[in-house]
């Protein structure tokens, strides 16, 4: 089983993001996911700098993935998915049906925000040219395991098992709005929440994370005690999506989880004190805000 990387989804800036991918280059990760996937006004890197980016990461042995805009809202936005598809070097993963509608007859990855929820729905994309499919966060794990049973043949599966699950995204701005200034001359608010700035309730705490355009869950999710179930049921690839602080822990974690060297366990154990709380309730079929150590038996 493959350990794969997400997109970065906040916004950075542009040297953060160098040396995060500095460290990812020499991390045991297999794949690297690639690119702005939320708002396409996050410019600190421009395509040629992901195009770099990719070409180091791939010297260094790891394979790429540029990632589409889950959301278009512009021509602008679709003629640089265009130029996106036609990099000529790296295998693109769509998240919106434009995406898909440009892609069709290459090799490209179904992403996350692809509403993939049936055994047709994959008979579509592997006949579109889809090689892998990502699984939408919300599904549980006995939908996950009727869907890869049923999946046509030469098409991988591949499951998001660390990170803030993103949830939704909006025409609008969350992160404008919670600055009290319009989405057009937001001044890249975004810079300032590293990782997205929490949605509370008035009685229970943290809800969600506002992230620009994007709702994403208020913990990690974190599926690493459940590494072995996932790996027998044949899945191909496990995603990690990046959080500001601590990814370098988390790599190792799940790489020596999946590689046999560290028990389920002893996995969580190394990082469950570079975090707050988790979440894993979506696996589980509960609320996905839930974790599985405070579910009633």
């Amino acid at each position: 089983m493959k350990l794969s990387l997400g997109p970065i989804q906040y916004y950075w800036p542009r040297q953060k993001v160098m040396d995060f991918y500095a460290m990812v280059a020499k991390a045991p990760v297999d794949l690297v996911y690639l690119g702005e996937n939320v708002c396409s006004k996050r410019r600190e890197l421009r395509a040629a700098d992901w195009l770099d980016v990719a070409h180091r990461l791939a010297d260094a042995g790891k394979t790429v993935i540029l990632s589409s805009l889950a959301l278009l809202e512009a021509e602008s936005e679709r003629l640089a998915l265009e130029r996106l598809v036609g990099n000529g070097h790296f295998m693109v993963e769509a998240n919106d049906a434009t995406a898909l509608g440009l892609l069709v007859g290459q090799n490209f990855v179904a992403g996350p925000h692809i509403n993939t929820y049936n055994a047709a729905t994959l008979a579509e994309l592997r006949a579109m040219g889809a090689i892998r499919w990502v699984l939408p966060v919300e599904l549980s794990s006995s939908v996950l395991q009727q869907m890869h049973d049923a999946r046509p043949e030469g098409l991988e599966t591949e499951v998001i098992v660390f990170g803030k699950l993103p949830l939704a995204f909006s025409a609008r701005c969350f992160t404008a709005r919670a600055h009290n200034v319009p989405k057009d001359a937001c001044g890249l608010a975004c810079l300032d929440d590293p990782g997205g700035k929490y949605l509370n309730t008035q009685d229970s705490g943290e809800l969600l994370t506002v992230n620009g355009i994007q709702l994403q869950s208020a913990e990690p999710s974190n599926l690493v005690e459940v590494l072995p179930d996932i790996a027998a049921m044949g899945v191909d690839v496990v995603r990690l999506l990046p959080e500001p602080e601590h990814m370098a822990e988390v790599i190792e974690a799940f790489r020596d989880c999946i590689d046999g060297h560290l028990s389920p366990q002893q996995a969580l154990a190394r990082i469950e004190g570079l975090f707050p709380r988790f979440s894993d309730g979506y696996w589980h079929g509960a609320a996905g805000m839930s974790w599985h150590q405070q579910m009633p038996v």
